[in-house]
């Protein structure tokens, strides 16, 4: 079965939405991670301008999270391998399959 263009459309669709899905995330973490941080280095405190080292607890989110962000940013960019395309393709495939057989059940 050859892709149509509207098969390719919605390849295309996925591919921008998921890089989108990407810098949504990306944005997100690093808005959220900066004001975290500054708040924990007491940035504003009584009207002053204060830096502290905060403690390395501070760190935990922005390595944990960033480690997603990472992994997201890889299988957006990087591991959308043959492995992958095959797998969604044989799952496409079967899936059709399987509503056809249920349409015939049900006409039958």
């Amino acid at each position: 079965m050859k892709p149509t263009k509207e098969d390719n459309y919605q390849r295309a669709k996925k591919r921008v939405d998921d890089i989108k899905g990407f810098y949504t995330h990306l944005t997100i973490y690093i808005i959220i991670n900066s004001i975290l941080l500054l708040s924990a280095m007491n940035i504003f405190e009584n009207g002053f301008v204060r830096i502290s080292m905060p403690h390395w607890g501070y760190f935990t989110t922005p390595i944990i999270w960033g480690t997603a962000v990472l992994m997201h940013g890889l299988y957006v960019f990087a591991f959308k391998s043959s492995f992958l395309k095959q797998w969604e393709e044989r799952k496409i495939k079967e899936y059709m399959e399987r509503d056809t057989e249920e349409i015939n059940k049900f006409n039958s």
